[in-house]
């Protein structure tokens, strides 16, 4: 029986998806999977017996994920449960930022007790009138699970769109629109885009990416959108852009006292992902693979460790095995299971970065000693018996 404790509230349509072999308990230090939204986990003590801790979103900022690799624990993310929330209201923040309904919005609410109201905001509207999106250039940096649909939504809506992901997968490239234009330097978004819209992770090479070098030459009066992660832009540089008159709107899905009520900014309460339809995917897709994992061994969607998926195991005995990335591996450890006549039908080892993963499946049921003898070779960072 394994045994799942949750550190943030999980939508119930995705831990009814856990089938008899799991329970829920509340003692952490007692589970073997961990499912989270936005806890930190950072300074907790992570349980011996963990195997794996699932967040219910795309970011990982808040999980430790060199500790858990180094101890063998599987971090997995939902990317793509929620990108239709996020899409859409990237699409709302580009229409607030075009046309002043923030503005317009306050105005009417300051003046409902005006008996001539309706007459006043007839003289009055021009100061909210804004512009169209249409026609108007929209640079996506990032095509990936939210950028690709939103480059998509943007093109039916008259926009011409301009892309740059030089990590553009084949699978993300086939659902672009053939309309999208795709550029090699991100100079070229910054110099002919109305709006700038970004959507990539934040990692040591993104933090502040968008700061006063990249800025200075964009376009007078662009407006920025930022639905990401707030670090990805230095925030105080946006700010002294506003005040120049360089950008006209700054919007944001992440409160913090830098932005939040400055002038030519529109911040969001970090609303992206919030909403009913959304996290409900996240959980069912965190599950499904917190599931797939414990009970056969197979990876989908981690960010620490390598995918490999071998199916249901149809013979007698599972084993997994975690390692750093380095040579003459898989040779030690087939002469484990060798040295003991134990046939191994099957195998697949895959890499990410300093670590690897090996699943190995055998003819007879791995004993006590061959993963003791696993576990003693140079390089090994844990084993587990699937099966």
């Amino acid at each position: 029986m394994f045994q799942y404790h949750c550190l943030n509230q999980i939508a119930e349509v995705g831990l009814s998806r856990f089938t008899d072999k799991f329970a829920a308990t509340d003692q952490m230090g007692e589970a073997h999977g961990i499912l989270v939204r936005s806890a930190s986990m950072h300074d907790l003590e992570l349980p011996d017996g963990l195997l794996a801790i699932a967040r219910a979103g795309a970011g990982v900022n808040n999980i430790p994920l060199e500790k858990c690799a180094e101890k063998g624990i599987v971090v997995f993310n939902t990317p793509g449960a929620n990108a239709n929330g996020v899409k859409e209201l990237v699409i709302a923040g580009m229409l607030l930022a075009a046309r002043d309904i923030v503005g317009g919005l306050n105005w009417v609410a300051a003046n409902k007790d005006d008996p001539d109201i309706a007459k006043v905001a007839e003289k009055e509207k021009n100061r909210f009138a804004g512009t169209e999106l249409r026609d108007k250039k929209l640079g996506i940096i990032g095509l990936g699970a939210i950028g690709g649909p939103v480059a998509n939504v943007a093109k039916h809506m008259g926009m011409e769109v301009y892309g740059y992901d030089p990590y553009l997968s084949v699978d993300a490239a086939w659902n672009l629109s053939r309309d999208i234009k795709h550029v090699i330097n991100i100079d070229e978004i910054y110099e002919k885009c109305d709006y700038i819209t970004i959507h990539v992770p934040l990692l040591d090479s993104t933090r502040g990416c968008i700061n006063k070098d990249a800025i200075r030459k964009m376009k007078d009066g662009v407006i920025i959108l930022n639905f990401a992660r707030d670090l990805l832009a230095d925030e105080a540089d946006i700010l002294e852009g506003i005040k120049a008159g360089k950008i006209r709107r700054y919007v944001s899905d992440f409160p913090n006292p830098t932005t939040a009520g400055q002038e030519g900014c529109i911040v969001i309460p970090h609303l992206g992902a919030s909403t009913g339809e959304s996290e409900d995917n996240c959980a069912k897709m965190a599950v499904r693979q917190l599931v797939d994992y414990m009970e056969n061994g197979n990876i989908n969607n981690s960010v620490n460790y390598p995918r490999c998926d071998m199916g249901i195991c149809m013979q007698a005995g599972r084993i997994a095995i975690f390692h750093l990335n380095k040579a003459n591996m898989i040779t030690k450890f087939t002469a484990c299971f060798g040295d003991q006549n134990i046939n191994i039908s099957d195998m697949t080892n895959k890499s990410k970065g300093d670590y690897a993963y090996t699943m190995l499946d055998l003819d007879e049921k791995a004993t006590a000693d061959s993963v003791k003898r696993l576990e003693s070779i140079p390089g090994v960072l844990r084993v587990r018996v699937v099966k």
